[in-house]
């Protein structure tokens, strides 16, 4: 008698696998932005160490207008950059980091609800430090392009502060590298890979994202590297 093909699979055989293949999920102007940004912060920090400050503030200015390029392209871009796409409530984003110990497939194209966050947190305070070395000074030769906008009291406090911010910087860096471990070893996903190819194995059954053009990354990086030239030009 032929077996019904609503039979149930006897007990020990092996579950039916779902076809996988490699999809594109990162777009090249996404990841050159994040890997950019971790060599300037790198930078940033090692050229105040050597008192470097001319490049320092280069470095800065280069942070800044990668910063505006990113929050244009989380408008218009591709959609894994999209913050509409990625930015999800915070209960969505608990509930996440709620199944960290559960070992299961990655499903997600793009930033998870918690990694969302994480995201516009770190530009955000990115944006707070390069905004207050704008209005810094060191006391000797160097201060920021939009000093002269305010009193010497204020510069120092805003020099304080961008002390103090480069240390939550680096806590924030030290959470997303912890984050990115965790997700290894207890789900087994690769973080990493992703953000240097682009690509990720992903259900077969699942629709590869939009992505915008290249020229139009291009054109929104020289209209922010554009706008900050002017801004610490003639601010």
């Amino acid at each position: 008698m032929p077996r019904s093909p609503t039979a149930r699979l006897p007990l020990g055989s092996a579950k039916p696998r779902i076809p996988s293949l490699m999809m594109r999920v990162w777009d090249a102007p996404t990841r050159i932005f994040h890997w950019a940004i971790v060599a300037l912060v790198a930078f940033s920090y090692l050229s105040v160490e050597k008192s470097w400050m001319q490049l320092h503030f280069l470095s800065g200015y280069a942070i800044l207008a990668l910063l505006v390029f990113r929050v244009a392209w989380g408008l218009v871009g591709s959609d894994t950059a999209r913050f509409s796409r990625f930015l999800r409530s915070p209960f969505e984003a608990l509930r996440h980091l709620a199944h960290m110990t559960r070992r299961e497939p990655d499903t997600e194209i793009g930033h998870n609800a918690a990694g969302g966050w994480m995201v516009l947190v770190m530009l955000a305070a990115l944006f707070a430090q390069v905004g207050t070395g704008l209005f810094s000074n060191d006391d000797v030769a160097t201060q920021g392009p939009l000093r002269h906008h305010i009193d010497k009291a204020a510069s120092d406090a805003m020099t304080s502060l961008h002390g103090t911010i480069f240390y939550v910087i680096l806590g924030l860096i030290g959470l997303h590298i912890l984050a990115i471990a965790a997700y290894a070893l207890l789900k087994r996903h690769d973080l990493v890979r992703p953000m240097v190819t682009g690509r990720k194995r992903l259900p077969a059954t699942m629709q590869q994202p939009r992505f915008s053009s290249p020229l139009l990354a291009i054109l929104l990086f020289c209209v922010s590297a554009g706008a900050v030239w002017a801004l610490v030009s003639f601010g």
